[in-house]
């Protein structure tokens, strides 16, 4: 069985943990028999190997000409790039990972036209969120459900307008937005005035999506209460939960004493707001006597990352405490975290996993993390780890100052924590899935 993989991106750009994911993934499915092509969005059209992965890229248009086309069905020339692979390649199955202008609707339909099954695995808010975020004024947690003048107020707010503004402009009817898009007003004032015509847009591409796939994988629970939500049918739906690349014995409590005198605290992630690096700092520089350390391991993305980064260090200076560290491959994460006595998951936004909470777990260290989405739903408060209110700077401070002064509850914590699946049983899961479908196709 031959399946295509369509995340966002892949090696060697840089990645998340989306397509740490699916690398992972499709390492396992080939050692289980199945034979893997991983296409993704690009500059430029190539294929090469990565680590024994073929890989086939493909371009997408580097001129954004109307931005109907990134709220709508996507990019027409990765489609028909992508179109081209389906042709010579004749996949079995289509596993698309991503919902962007590249990775898009119009690759579904490809797919579809040729009676090729497709199943979709939701991993970021930014799928049914155009926020990106799934927190609603970026203050609380929204419960999901699409709603046309909801979300562009949201979103407006989100990019930088107040928040009567937000809601004046939010409020304007679509009509108006596709007037003057029919005029190519773009940018800047424009878009914001258009806003409800590119959300409805969005919104029309993502139920019709939805619709089309023939399966859909939820990494956590929270995502398949927004698809429920948003009227996806219950057997449609499986959760998967992520898994861990590689098998780990477990961590021998007894290894970690917790004795020596600073709380060695590490983050291990994108460089960006909503990763809540700027709350972690701040809280960690309202206990100046306390003897804690930070060391940041960011992954830089782009200009913001870095413009972000700056500001993170403007935050940290005078405290010697704090240090940035040179990002880690993916093979160095685990052996990086157990380096240290807590894991920091500040997160702002609702994660999916994160994957960086199993890797804490498979050597034995807690985690303090946002009391937010898929942490939420990983992290066991006072089991084996704390939850802290997201962006409470004191909840923070407070949690912090706690966890340096108690080493017997880091202690507690870490014999509470259980061992994560691996890679293995998602692929064999997934496998199932994709038996199933050939075999309803047939």
């Amino acid at each position: 069985m031959k399946i295509i993989q369509v995340p966002f991106c892949f090696y060697p750009d840089a990645v998340g943990g989306t397509e740490v994911y699916v690398a992972a993934l499709s390492r396992h499915l080939q050692q289980q028999g199945m034979e893997v092509l991983i296409t993704a969005p690009g500059k430029d059209s190539q294929s090469y190997l990565h680590h024994q992965l073929r890989v086939c890229r493909f371009a997408v248009s580097n001129k954004v000409e109307n931005l109907r086309k990134i709220y709508g069905a996507g990019d027409s020339q990765a489609a028909s790039e992508f179109n081209r692979i389906l042709e010579t390649e004749q996949p079995d199955l289509v596993h698309l990972h991503a919902f962007t202008s590249g990775a898009s609707l119009r690759l579904v339909q490809a797919a579809k036209q040729r009676q090729i099954p497709v199943v979709f695995t939701y991993h970021t808010p930014t799928v049914s969120c155009q926020r990106g975020t799934l927190m609603q004024w970026g203050r609380q947690i929204c419960k999901g459900k699409v709603d046309l003048h909801t979300c562009a107020q949201c979103t407006l707010q989100g990019l930088g307008l107040d928040e009567t503004s937000a809601k004046i402009i939010g409020n304007l009817p679509p009509q108006l937005g596709q007037l003057l898009g029919n005029w190519n007003l773009q940018g800047g004032g424009w878009t914001a005035l258009r806003m409800t015509e590119l959300i409805n847009l969005r919104h029309t591409a993502l139920y019709t999506l939805l619709s089309q796939v023939d399966h859909i994988v939820a990494v956590c629970q929270w995502v398949k209460d927004v698809l429920l939500l948003n009227h996806v049918p219950l057997n449609k739906i499986t959760v998967i939960r992520q898994g861990l690349s590689h098998d780990f014995p477990k961590k021998a409590i007894s290894q970690k004493l917790y004795t020596t005198p600073t709380l060695k605290v590490v983050f291990l992630g994108r460089l960006d707001p909503t990763k809540g690096i700027h709350i972690l700092i701040r809280a960690l520089k309202a206990l100046p006597q306390f003897p804690i350390s930070l060391d940041i391991y960011g992954v830089s993305q782009g200009v913001e990352s870095d413009v972000y980064q700056q500001e993170l260090q403007t935050l940290t200076v005078n405290d010697s405490r704090i240090s940035f560290k040179p990002p880690v491959s993916t093979a160095q994460v685990t052996a990086t975290i157990e380096n240290y006595d807590l894991l920091a998951v500040p997160s702002q936004w609702l994660e999916t996993g994160p994957m960086v909470v199993l890797e804490a777990f498979a050597v034995g260290v807690p985690v303090i993390g946002s009391n937010l989405g898929g942490i939420a739903e990983l992290v066991q408060s006072e089991v084996n780890g704390i939850l802290v209110e997201p962006n409470s700077i004191e909840a923070w401070t407070q949690a912090l100052q706690r966890l340096c002064q108690d080493r017997k509850l880091l202690k507690k914590l870490s014999t509470g924590i259980y061992q994560p699946q691996s890679m293995v049983a998602v692929a064999k899961e997934m496998q199932s899935i994709y038996l199933s479908l050939k075999t309803k196709k047939s």
